[in-house]
């Protein structure tokens, strides 16, 4: 008798990592240790998440947060499927040929986000690069699902940087977001090795235009440390941000998804954080989230509410 033998494989999750030498993940210092996520309020979040068909980047990018944000019903909507045509070398997200978009997708992440009652929703998705407009007519197309469905839900949206992609910002800037998130996460000389896809003047240039189109749209950015940058070129960045009107800034712990990814160079200690945040404010942000475990999406609904009384305390002097 003749046996078959299947050799056809999955496909990795990360096909351009494959020929990348393996790095060793360091022990993390307990500052960055979590429970594991399993209360009764993350099972009904993930229910919820799971009911509609949705993708959140709590999952695919393995956020170290997951079981605090989904136990309190604080989910990070990932629109546009879950395959990225981008290639970051600190990124979990699958890489590869992406699906045709999901024409219902808006009203499913709306209705779930009516669902879950959310006071403030983060709306974020993969690059997509194939697409003409780079996804933002389909941003657009949930911002407005979600405002018909939940009107007095806030919403906070983290885009890609839409690279060669004219008048596309402008759509999703139009779209009137509460709060326009694109992240720089690094500085400009790792961005070679670290975000190869991307051009650091590019994305800084996104955030000024949102300011440019609406001057009172909210703007906020992110960074990654432990990368192996220097803190003068931290505080340059700031300087940059500043300079383009950004007013949130959040900096975080970069974490080694897989030993193929890009190495963490240090853990910075919490005491650094608290410098930066404090040299971050003295700059000018209205707003700063600095911590090991500070995400974009962390703690964004009472962040928000933080930046609308920074501003109008600022106003009211």
């Amino acid at each position: 008798m003749a046996t078959v033998i299947d050799t056809l494989q999955a496909r990795p999750r990360h096909p351009e990592k494959q020929n990348r030498p393996e790095t060793p993940l360091l022990r993390k210092p307990e500052w960055l240790r979590v429970r594991a996520p399993g209360s009764a309020g993350y099972n009904d979040t993930r229910d919820i998440v799971r009911s509609h068909g949705l993708t959140t980047v709590c999952e695919e990018a393995a956020c170290p947060n997951i079981g605090e944000c989904w136990t309190q019903k604080h989910a990070t909507m990932m629109i546009m499927g879950e395959i990225c045509t981008r290639a970051c070398a600190f990124c979990n997200v699958t890489t590869g040929k992406p699906n045709p978009l999901d024409p219902t997708e808006p009203t499913r992440v709306a209705e779930a986000v009516a669902t879950m009652r959310l006071k403030h929703v983060v709306i974020t998705s993969v690059d997509r690069d194939d697409l003409d407009d780079g996804g933002a007519a389909h941003f657009a197309a949930v911002v407005r699902a979600i405002r018909q469905a939940a009107p007095d839900t806030t919403i906070e949206i983290l885009t890609p940087d839409f690279l060669r992609k004219d008048g596309a910002a402008e759509i999703v800037i139009d779209s009137a977001p509460d709060v326009f998130n694109h992240n720089l996460e690094t500085v400009p000389r790792l961005y070679l090795s670290i975000r190869p896809g991307a051009r650091y003047y590019n994305s800084l240039r996104l955030l000024e235009r949102v300011k440019d189109r609406d001057p009172r749209r909210f703007t906020k950015s992110g960074l990654m440390v432990g990368l192996g940058e220097a803190k003068e070129e931290v505080m340059q960045v700031m300087d940059d941000m500043r300079s383009a009107g950004v007013d949130f800034l959040t900096i975080g712990q970069y974490l080694q998804p897989t030993r193929r990814h890009a190495p963490v160079d240090r853990f910075v200690h919490p005491d650094e954080f608290a410098a930066y945040e404090a040299i971050a404010r003295a700059k000018g942000f209205l707003m700063v989230s600095a911590s090991p475990l500070t995400r974009s999406s962390h703690h964004a609904g009472e962040d928000f509410a933080r930046l609308k009384a920074a501003r109008e305390a600022l106003e009211a002097r």
